[in-house]
């Protein structure tokens, strides 16, 4: 159902079984697909597509220009994927063409009030960030990711599989996989146990990231020399992951001995 007081531009998009509120703006290069429901006051505007299954809550703004003094006005996109929730004010930029054109998120995604994601991002599937999280530029969430309220990521921040930050905190490094930061600026505080217990049934699979974790970030041996060692060294699918990301991180891991 389509309320007769939307406001959707021609050209837009728009499936069947794709319901849109009263006050509602849809812009001419919106594309929107089956079982999403656009409440009242939600504005999507931009070059974005969004996938199946979504509620976007009253006064989101999804697919503005991007908050970047650089953007002059490309053709830039938003993609968002299937069975998101999107709540109340929050903002999603398109991306930039200093990156890869594209903000992406992905699938099953809660996305609570007066949340922020900025131009290039990349979320990925099951993802939570509560109230008031705000990403800045090119920031990557890997899947399962938990980001607490009123807390800031820095540009360029990556964050693993199933880590999660403390609300209330400043990221400014990559978080690992599988690990649990908190602080103004965030440091590891431990392994997110409650998470990998929930995700992975084998009680041997998290015994091996507890001491990789150990090896890692509790020993004197230099960072990346221990992430190496435990690369060509480990058979575990999730050790290897830990170790990779430490080996790849561009900012540096948020903790507190030196790489």
């Amino acid at each position: 159902m389509i309320d007769k007081r939307a406001i959707i531009e021609d050209g837009a998009i728009i499936e069947e079984n794709v319901e849109i509120g009263a006050y509602a703006y849809i812009g001419s290069k919106v594309i929107i697909k089956s079982g999403t429901k656009i409440m009242h006051h939600a504005t999507i505007e931009g070059k974005t597509t969004i996938g199946k299954n979504n509620e976007i809550f009253p006064y989101a703004s999804i697919g503005t220009a991007p908050q970047d003094l650089k953007y002059n006005g490309e053709d830039t996109e938003l993609i968002i994927g299937d069975n998101n929730k999107i709540r109340e004010f929050t903002l999603i930029n398109t991306g930039t063409i200093q990156d890869n054109g594209k903000t992406i998120i992905g699938d099953n995604n809660l996305l609570m009030g007066y949340v922020h994601i900025a131009h290039d991002c990349v979320i990925g599937n099951n993802c939570i960030l509560a109230n008031a999280a705000t990403l800045a530029g090119h920031v990557h969430l890997d899947d399962g990711a938990v980001i607490g309220g009123m807390t800031p990521i820095h540009q360029f921040v990556h964050i693993g599989s199933l880590a999660m930050v403390a609300g209330a905190s400043a990221v400014s490094q990559d978080v690992p996989p599988f690990c649990m930061v908190e602080g103004n600026r965030a440091k590891l505080r431990g392994l997110n146990l409650t998470g990998l217990r929930r995700k992975l049934q084998n009680r041997s699979d998290i015994d091996e990231i507890k001491k990789a974790y150990k090896e890692l970030f509790e020993s004197s041996k230099p960072l990346k020399e221990s992430a190496k060692t435990i690369l060509e060294n480990s058979t575990n699918i999730y050790v290897k992951k830990l170790a990779e990301f430490v080996l790849n991180s561009k900012r540096g891991i948020a903790y507190d001995r030196k790489m």
